[in-house]
């Protein structure tokens, strides 16, 4: 749904509610499940619904129809019963959507830096690679915004960007030396987009890749498929 849609949907919410204010707008209510929503509560149901889909638990369909029912709901119990049957760990803890940061910076000369588990992805970020390695690990992320913005800078390094259904990684914006770019995009259009990425830049003898996550030596040994693959390839 785009920004004007999800606008739309909440002025119809608020009319709505202005509609139907004399027939439940009581004093004493039946319980804190009838206390109105604010834009902030309908937003954060929103973030938790694109996490759940990002993650297959919704397909595309749910997601445009949840979200629609998300912008319109008037109380905290019309919220709640969009998420009942969703992983509470999708919000983050304590029920809540994280708040991403604005800028995260990434810099390293020789060394290693990785981004993995549960971690927050924000609005933007800086990495600076001289000679080492930075990983950006999305797959157990908490993706609580839809676009993230990468500004990269590799000497001789390489940026590693491990990906899941429902993140879209776009690198045409690079500037490439003599150093190497690479995107795999191994899941089916059909997958709800959750996070694009977009990467700029200039690559010198580095690289960057994005690429699904591996199987580890078990999996492999027991031909055990990888994390996400797509059924039928």
């Amino acid at each position: 749904m785009t920004d004007e849609g999800q606008q739309g949907a909440r002025q119809a919410g608020d009319e709505g509610t202005r509609r139907a204010g004399d027939e439940v707008a009581r004093p004493g209510g039946s319980g804190p499940g009838e206390l109105r929503a604010s834009h902030a509560d309908r937003d954060r149901v929103v973030e938790v619904l694109r996490i759940a889909a990002g993650d297959g638990r919704l397909t595309a369909g749910e997601l445009d129809d949840r979200i629609e029912a998300a912008l319109t709901a008037r109380t905290y119990s019309e919220l709640a019963a969009l998420t009942t049957d969703l992983p509470a760990a999708s919000s983050g803890p304590s029920g809540s959507v994280a708040i991403p940061k604005d800028i995260v910076r990434i810099e390293t000369r020789s060394g290693r830096a990785t981004r993995d588990g549960r971690w927050v992805v924000p609005q933007r970020m800086e990495v600076r690679v001289t000679s080492g390695h930075v990983t950006l690990d999305f797959t157990d992320a908490v993706v609580a915004v839809p676009l993230l913005r990468i500004d990269a800078s590799v000497r001789s390094g390489s940026v590693t960007l491990v990906t899941k259904p429902g993140v879209v990684v776009d690198a045409e914006n690079l500037i490439l030396a003599s150093g190497r770019v690479k995107v795999r995009a191994p899941w089916s259009p059909d997958v709800p987009v959750s996070l694009r990425i977009e990467v700029s830049g200039a690559v010198g003898s580095g690289r960057i890749v994005a690429r699904p996550p591996r199987r580890n030596l078990w999996q492999w040994v027991t031909r055990r498929p990888r994390r996400y693959a797509v059924a039928g390839r």
